[in-house]
């Protein structure tokens, strides 16, 4: 390597050392000196130092934090300075410090919490010489312990006033400058536990999603389903039109992949005798990445024995409104400039085929015949596989012309049969599927169906799937006997239906990205290069 393509030296040497913090100093010297550290944090860790030469140290753990701020607020905001020197309850409070501004001998700091934010006064006369000559060392994102009373400043703020601080873990990397926060969006999702901290919005999607999930589980608990679990890792993937994620089990030496959807088992369990069941939980499927798209996504998937597909119409109505109205606060919503109708009873009903003409504006002469069908879709850029039965290309249609146009909550139904292996024919028309697809906003929101339960027509599904495979076909589905065999016992008539949970936080949290809502999306590691 040549001289000037050397990394250049830093030779960052620590104040005063001492025999109580040794054990520190290669950690804390090694982290000074890496390159892409400034002086800011070079200053953290010569007062981490000074801390621990102290004899204070950085990671405590026997703090009691008996209060909460959001709670502290609550109760005592509305209180006025007369009301706050009557109370004689000290508060126990700890927190991340987020804003600090000294002034020599006193300092005003906002501390923050899971549930909130307060402002703090620390002074020298109140904590004494020894305490506050420790506080003066803290810095900016170092999380405290602090007890006090209550008071209102002049500007009629709710302050603490410290009796005591403490240090309870030391921050040595600075937070984003307050002004500017985090507005790199890689960064952003690469870094989710700083964007938490600067962020607010942030850390209210996260919550709001938590809401979203409970309310609905509790929605369909309500209504007799029971909620199970079934497995991650399948000999076959099944329950959906996906490229699957493959891996391996040492001690079994056995090829398995993860779910791409859980609804073969949750099927099995309605051959059991469960007559309402569903899942929440983690699909992974090998495909693009997009604003809508993420590799591992949750889902709902719930089944119900003796119901209809336009059953799950009427069910799916309610959830949403009640889910928005408990959310949101009311049933219409703004999505991306668009104001949204939820209220139930108010939803758009169309034909799979009547939305290619009337929406779309694709002629039945294009639409119903093969060649013009695919020569249509290859004229707008979309790709053609070999053998792809019309059915498919039909869906290419409706991805290219309808799709992008249903913005209010659009229920689709009359699905082709070759693009729908699971789900059953409807009985006047063989060549369509008692399925509907909700669209809301321009997307796809969920999938739902009468349950296919006849093996024979399953088992030729199959193999249709299987032959499709062979073509070229990487979302067709795999053969599963082992299914063919459940239905062979007997499978009640039923209805099944998928929700996309990340969408739906999206809907509910006007998020423009599937990544907003997800705590950690999938990322290229760091220093990988650029596409």
């Amino acid at each position: 390597m040549a001289s000037q393509d050397k990394p250049r030296r830093r030779d960052f040497k620590l104040p005063v050392k001492s025999d109580k913090a040794e054990r520190f100093y290669p950690l804390l010297e090694a982290l000074a000196n890496r390159d892409e550290l400034n002086e800011v944090l070079k200053n953290r860790v010569a007062k981490a130092v000074q801390l621990l030469d102290g004899d204070i140290p950085l990671y405590p753990n026997d703090f009691v934090k008996a209060d909460d701020i959001g709670r502290t607020m609550a109760e005592h905001d509305a209180l006025d300075e007369e009301a706050l020197q009557a109370l004689t309850a000290e508060f126990s409070l700890a927190g991340r410090i987020v804003a600090l501004r000294s002034f020599g001998k006193v300092a005003f700091f906002h501390m923050q919490d899971a549930s909130g934010r307060l402002q703090c006064y620390a002074s020298r006369e109140d904590m004494g010489e020894a305490v506050y000559a420790v506080f003066k060392k803290f810095d900016i994102g170092d999380i405290v312990g602090v007890t006090g009373r209550l008071f209102r400043t002049k500007t009629g703020e709710l302050t603490l006033s410290c009796k005591t601080a403490k240090l309870l873990s030391k921050s040595m990397r600075p937070l984003p400058e307050k002004y500017h926060g985090l507005k790199d969006m890689e960064i952003r999702y690469r870094q989710r536990y700083v964007d938490l901290i600067v962020t607010p919005r942030t850390a209210e999607i996260f919550k709001i999603r938590t809401r979203i999930v409970s309310g609905l589980r509790r929605f369909l608990d309500e209504r007799g389903f029971v909620e199970v679990e079934t497995p991650m890792m399948q000999s076959i993937p099944g329950g959906a039109a996906a490229k699957p994620f493959l891996t391996h089990h040492n001690a079994l030496d056995l090829q398995l992949y993860m779910r791409i959807a859980p609804e073969l088992y949750l099927k099995r369990l309605l051959v059991g005798g469960f007559e309402k069941v569903y899942e929440v939980g983690r699909n992974f499927r090998n495909e693009g990445i997009s604003t809508r798209h993420n590799p591992e996504f949750t889902m709902c998937e719930f089944y119900w024995a003796y119901a209809r597909f336009d059953d799950l119409m009427d069910l799916t109505e309610q959830m949403y409104a009640t889910l928005a109205q408990d959310v949101c606060g009311t049933t219409k919503i703004t999505y991306q400039g668009h104001e949204i109708d939820l209220t139930a009873g108010t939803w758009q009903r169309v034909d799979f085929y009547e939305s290619l003409e009337k929406i779309g504006g694709v002629s039945p002469e294009i639409f119903r015949d093969y060649e013009a069908c695919k020569a249509h879709v290859l004229k707008n850029g979309e790709k053609v596989l070999k053998g792809e039965k019309l059915g498919k290309l039909q869906a290419k249609l409706f991805d290219l012309f309808v799709e992008p146009k249903l913005i209010q909550p659009h229920f689709i139904y009359g699905y082709p049969t070759d693009i729908s292996p699971l789900s059953r024919r409807n009985e006047a028309n063989p060549e369509v599927t008692d399925r509907f697809e909700l669209f809301i906003s321009g997307r796809e929101m969920a999938n739902a169906f009468s349950e296919l339960n006849d093996p024979v027509d399953q088992r030729l599904r199959f193999e249709e799937q299987v032959a499709e495979k062979a073509a070229g076909d990487d979302e067709a589905h795999y053969m599963d006997e082992d299914y063919v065999r459940a239905l062979e016992y007997g499978m009640p008539p039923a209805a099944g239906q998928g929700i996309g949970i990340d969408r739906l936080v999206m809907l509910l949290t006007d998020s423009a990205s599937i990544r907003e809502v997800i705590l950690f999306p999938l990322l290229k590691p760091e220093g990988a290069p650029a596409e």
